[in-house]
């Protein structure tokens, strides 16, 4: 999942975080990127046994608890007015969207490639505030959106014969969380990222009970897989706390081309955990959204300092 912007220093007139500061967020970020790559490996062991739907299920009620437990700790209410917000209901409708697909990508598609393609969130994110928040972005950062789009299709390889129908589920995915950053910047500012986390996470539960029944699946009794779907939820609700705190840290842009550290543990988790092989497609597609999104993250940088 993926942190708003920066908070009070932001808020203001921008002063820019001493080294230290960047180098602790950079910190942080890495290690929320190595969580979700890690929440992602259980998840992905827990659907090989549970049906895909029970599985959403349960990783969104013990992600609710989760977060419903560090909203109070802080002293915030479970339920504000504003959580019934149109920039709320979008955001859920696109965490939904976006956890759906992507959660049936990495339980039928290698882990290494679904986590390729949400690389390509980013450029998105800076497509979707050009066209719906009207944010000015030039030719330059559009080339590079194109090429990282050019990127997820090399490695889908929609060619006959190497075509993974499913690989589809990741690109559905990662359009979700795109969505779900860019509504998370209409959400009202009154509600908390743990409550944001809480209302992300509850919709969950009815989705993956509709999946479940739509899908079917058999229920054994498996303490290992069930124990993968905790583990994954903890891991989960600690990675988007660290990913919080990262964006809060350090400045924005030092700090956010760190997330696509997630790629190199998801990638080393697919070939290490799940036997994955890794094709030219693959490789390749991921060097083209790689350079694609890190080239956008200079541009803004550069705009901003201008």
């Amino acid at each position: 999942m993926s942190g708003p912007a920066r908070g009070p220093r932001a808020a203001a007139v921008h002063v820019p975080a001493s080294p230290a500061e960047n180098l602790r967020g950079a910190g942080l970020m890495v290690a929320a990127m190595a969580a979700f790559a890690v929440e992602d490996m259980f998840l992905k062991a827990a659907a090989a046994t549970l049906p895909v739907g029970l599985v959403l299920m349960l990783f969104g009620a013990g992600g609710t608890v989760g977060f419903a437990l560090l909203a109070r700790l802080h002293g915030e209410r479970l339920w504000h007015p504003a959580m019934a917000h149109r920039g709320v209901v979008l955001r859920a409708a696109a965490e939904v969207t976006g956890r759906l697909g992507y959660t049936l990508a990495i339980a039928l598609t290698p882990l290494s490639a679904a986590t390729a393609i949400l690389q390509a969130t980013p450029l998105v994110v800076v497509a979707g505030a050009a066209l719906i928040f009207g944010e000015k972005v030039g030719w330059r950062r559009w080339s590079a959106v194109l090429a990282g789009f050019a990127g997820v299709l090399v490695i889908l390889q929609p060619v006959p014969g190497s075509f993974v129908p499913a690989s589809i589920l990741a690109v559905i995915g990662m359009a979700g969380f795109a969505g779900r950053d860019l509504a998370t910047r209409a959400a009202p500012r009154v509600l908390s990222n743990r409550q944001l986390g809480l209302c992300g996470f509850a919709v969950l539960v009815p989705t993956g009970a509709l999946l479940w029944a739509a899908m079917g699946g058999t229920v054994r009794p498996d303490p290992a897989a069930f124990g993968c779907v905790a583990a994954g939820t903890a891991i989960g609700v600690a990675a988007y706390t660290g990913l919080t705190a990262a964006m809060r840290t350090g400045d924005v842009s030092v700090v956010t081309p760190f997330r696509y550290s997630r790629l190199l543990f998801g990638v080393a988790l697919g070939v290490l955990v799940f036997g994955e092989g890794l094709s030219l497609a693959t490789l390749g597609g991921s060097v083209i959204v790689l350079a694609a999104g890190l080239y956008t993250l200079t541009r803004a940088r550069r705009a901003e300092s201008a």
